[in-house]
């Protein structure tokens, strides 16, 4: 018999070869789930990236708001320093919430870029329109009526991202 000495190698390799096929069918099948898992973890992630900066850029448009604007500050500045370090404050928060532009549509950041200008250019129009001897408290009540009694673009642009977060999640 010229077979008899590899028997019992072709038997060990008859048992082996259906547990390597089974090892080697379930390592694909766990990392294929693995990559299914990382994909999940990645778009949930993102998920809340987005609504993080729906929170943050809704923060930034309600302090935004004229009311929430003329309660800032010493109230014993001249106007020139309140509307310098409003100024000043508008921007340095809008800097900070800058990169949360990734998480939105171009339109959405658009309209935060505008109501922001739009402030920035009432207060300075405000400014203009007051006489010199107008103290602060003067000031603010003509910016405040200067907005009641136009466009309410920062409530609008405030709808616009609750609307959007809602068709998100």
């Amino acid at each position: 018999m010229i077979l008899s000495p590899y028997l019992p190698y072709a038997f060990a390799l008859l048992i082996a070869v259906p547990f390597l096929i089974l090892f080697r069918h379930f390592v694909f099948s766990f990392i294929k789930l693995k990559n299914q898992e990382l994909k999940m973890i990645t778009v949930k992630g993102a998920s809340g990236q987005r609504i993080h900066a729906y929170e943050r850029l809704t923060l930034y448009l309600e302090r935004l708001k004229p009311a929430n604007l003329v309660t800032k500050f010493d109230p014993n500045l001249a106007v020139y320093e309140f509307l310098f370090l409003t100024e000043k404050t508008i921007n340095e928060e809008f800097d900070y919430n800058a990169s949360q532009q990734l998480y939105l549509p171009k339109n959405t950041w658009s309209n935060i870029v505008t109501s922001k200008n739009n402030v920035i250019h009432l207060l300075h129009k405000t400014y203009d329109s007051i006489s010199n001897d107008a103290t602060l408290q003067d000031f603010k009540t003509v910016f405040l009526m200067n907005y009641v009694n136009g466009e309410d673009y920062i409530s609008q642009t405030l709808e616009d991202l609750r609307r959007e977060n809602l068709i998100i999640n």
